[in-house]
């Protein structure tokens, strides 16, 4: 069997230089970091806040539950929301492990 194309082919990470295509570009993937950052926050209950700043300056942001509330709860230390069950088996998982330390330590 002949290939017709060489198939799908890596393209080199290089700045635009057509203004037009840039600002198409920037356009497209805005929408899809927005949609995928939405995405996360509600299927795994995240956190979540982006800062995206377009070639004119101007600032486009996406948050859950805001923007302003993460990045004052990054900023502050404040640990974020306990939404999922992975972390409370973490926690008890650690929980665990730290007795189990314990009580060799005390058989010392």
């Amino acid at each position: 069997m002949d290939r017709k194309s060489k198939g799908r082919q890596k393209i080199e990470m290089i700045k635009m230089s057509n203004e037009i295509n840039f600002q198409i570009t920037f356009s497209k993937r805005r929408a899809s970091l927005s949609k995928k950052a939405s995405e996360w926050s509600t299927l795994r209950g995240l956190d979540i806040a982006i800062i995206i700043f377009s070639p004119s300056k101007k600032a486009f942001s996406f948050g859950h539950p805001c923007v302003e509330k993460v990045i004052e709860d990054f900023i502050c230390g404040n640990p974020p929301r306990d939404t999922s069950r992975a972390m409370t088996l973490i926690e008890v998982h650690r929980n665990s492990r730290i007795h189990e330390l314990n009580m060799i330590l005390t058989q010392v």
